[in-house]
């Protein structure tokens, strides 16, 4: 996952300790045991983009019901620490043969046991290829999987796994990769009951989970106005609830949201807009965070568009994104709630560099930028203008304009944003790549991992590489990282692929957000994760 809908930045520090001592500006967001456990928590939202299947959930809004709903094999700490949950054990002796033994005593919220099928039916549902699951690619280190990734799939199910009994299931994967388990958190690899493959689209309508929460009623998601959930007596994982549920309110504005917060008709919000930056601390006394999250916001441009393609399209981005002015837009619009990205990652993962080659190419340098856009002009004359495509309900247009006038002022071209009126109908556009124009994105870190960060987005084929950015080179050492067993020798990888990426530029990284939140006088103990999303189950009411 996990596709961004609004934005906030990060400074440079590692998950874990940093996360912990800046959760909170007053005491009050620890205190804990007090509250009512019965009572429901209404908290920020936006529409998802589609039917809650996790494997083909890949933005944050229809990410964070998912997660309240699923339990996987591992779960993750709020400072990003990972936890077996569903399973008792996860063993290997290599690296690439894994043996996976679950808990005895999980159900799903019809009844029905989880067992070894439930996830290796789950797994092998979102890989094939006929059914379009947009998380699909996030199984491509097990063996097999190109087959039934393939257009034409030769095969239904990977090779790499295998159902030893209810109990236990074995991963083969297609190299040795240490890293892999502390994937297994994430909502690609939750499991799902066997009804969901009785209408899978339904399902994703009212789906059954086996998580902390549950749908409060069939019917419980009311398009566009909300999604009710309350707790599953039956969960007995790492993240019990100290509250009666989440209606999560979905909001089309976030300045209405903000407002509500204030009046406290929502209890949590995770971002606020552009338009509170400079108050929200003192419009919510003893309420509020400004931490780093595992998030970074960027543009991607398509190498599809007109002028965008080949040695002109590099040299094309490469101009505009020397042509934005970070330093004044972060500190301007956004208070400094952002900070100038540097890579594709987030200074909040451990590993993270600012002192990559070709870190130029983000950085605002105007003259440089006409230059390059004049190397380009003598390859094709530039015709047409420049848009930025945003949606409108995650309070972007303030940016969008900055970015869009730093540039026309910079490169003498007309440059503009591409209002849509929501998150879902822009993602559902750039999913189909069918956009006309540059649009907004972003990344919420699915894994504490800065592979998680590249590989989804920039590898070929990537779930969520929905500019079609391939370079053969950028993939070998991608795939090399993965599988080296020594951490520093990794690391040298990541950043060699990332350097490749400073210089092609599929996307134009603009700044790490910091999630600046805020909630009601109604709750309290309120944490936002490594991730930037809010703790749902630790939240009490008063």
């Amino acid at each position: 996952m996990r596709r961004t809908r609004i934005a906030a930045a990060a400074v440079a520090v590692v998950v874990g300790a940093a996360l912990v001592t800046a959760c909170s500006s007053s005491d009050s967001s620890s205190s804990g045991g007090s509250g009512d456990g019965s009572a429901i928590i209404n908290a920020w939202s936006g529409e998802p983009q589609n039917p809650l299947v996790p494997t083909n959930t890949s933005e944050n809004t229809g990410g964070r019901v998912v997660d309240s709903i699923f339990a996987g094999l591992v779960s993750y700490t709020p400072e990003g620490g990972v936890e077996n949950e569903v399973a008792e054990s996860i063993d290997t002796t290599d690296g690439q043969n894994y043996t996976i033994t679950l808990k005895d005593g999980w159900t799903f919220t019809d009844g029905t046991p989880v067992t070894a099928n439930s996830f290796v039916d789950a797994w092998n549902y979102g890989a094939l290829s006929t059914n379009a699951q947009l998380q699909g690619s996030f199984f491509d280190p097990i063996q097999g999987y190109d087959e039934v990734a393939a257009e034409n799939p030769t095969v239904q199910t990977m090779s790499g796994l295998k159902v030893v009994d209810d109990k236990t299931f074995t991963i083969e994967l297609k190299q040795p990769e240490a890293a892999f388990p502390d994937r297994l958190g994430f909502a690609a690899y939750y499991p799902l009951p066997e009804v969901a493959y009785t209408d899978i689209a339904a399902f994703g309508e009212n789906p059954i989970g086996n998580g902390p929460y549950k749908f409060a009623s069939e019917g419980a998601w009311q398009h566009n106005v909300r999604i009710d959930l309350i707790t599953n007596p039956d969960y007995d994982g790492n993240r019990k609830p100290a509250n009666g549920g989440v209606s999560f309110i979905l909001y089309s504005n976030l300045d209405t949201a903000y407002t509500d917060l204030l009046s406290n008709n929502v209890d949590v919000l995770d971002n606020v807009p552009s338009s509170a930056v400079t108050t929200f601390e003192t419009d919510l006394p003893g309420r509020t965070v400004n931490q780093p999250s595992a998030s970074i916001e960027t543009f991607t441009i398509p190498g599809r568009l007109a002028h965008f393609g080949g040695e002109e399209g590099v040299l094309r981005r490469q101009a505009i994104s020397k042509a934005i002015n970070r330093d004044q837009i972060t500190e301007q619009i956004f208070n400094n709630t952002r900070t100038p990205a540097k890579d594709f990652t987030s200074p909040a993962i451990d590993g993270w560099t600012g002192d990559l080659s070709d870190v130029a190419n983000v950085e605002y340098d105007p003259e440089s930028a006409k230059e390059l856009w004049a190397q380009a002009d003598a390859i094709a004359p530039w015709t047409g203008s420049f848009a930025i495509a945003y949606n409108s309900d995650g309070g972007h247009q303030e940016w969008v304009d900055a970015v869009a006038n730093s540039i026309r002022n910079t490169l003498g071209i007309e440059a503009q944003g591409a209002p849509y009126p929501t998150f879902a109908q822009l993602r559902t556009e750039a999913t189909n790549r069918t956009i006309p124009t540059a649009f907004r994105s972003g990344w919420q870190g699915d894994y504490p991992q800065l592979y998680g960060f590249l590989a989804q987005n920039y590898q070929t084929g990537g779930s969520s590489n929905d500019g079609e950015y391939s370079n053969p080179e950028f993939d070998r050492l991608l795939r090399e990282s993965a599988g080296e067993t020594d951490p520093a020798a990794a690391q040298e990888l990541i950043n060699q692929a990332q350097e490749i990426l400073l210089n092609d530029l599929p996307a134009v990284p603009t700044w790490y957000r910091n999630a600046a939140s805020g909630w009601s006088e109604n709750v309290t103990n309120v944490k936002i994760g490594w991730d930037g999303i809010p703790i749902y189950n630790e939240i009490e009411k008063n």
